[in-house]
């Protein structure tokens, strides 16, 4: 189930939702799947993989990971 969240102004927020929409669609570059994972305005990280089932692997923890950042965030 995932967590819904009231912020600071009031607004509802479903924090899966927000995580996946930091995170980049995968795309074959050349020999590699690329993706990229937004932390913060000025902090774009890209991730790169030579099997595309690693890659899909790593977004999903990587997506968990900074779900669990936002929570964080959201409590202090």
């Amino acid at each position: 189930m995932s967590k819904i969240i009231e912020t600071s102004f009031g607004t509802l927020v479903d924090l899966k939702r927000v995580a996946k929409g930091r995170a980049s669609g995968i795309e074959k570059k050349g020999a590699f799947y690329v993706f990229s994972l937004r932390l913060d305005n000025n902090d774009i990280r890209e991730y790169s993989f030579t099997d595309r089932s690693r890659a899909e692997n790593m977004r999903k923890i990587l997506i968990s990971h900074l779900e669990q950042r936002i929570v964080k965030k959201s409590r202090s």
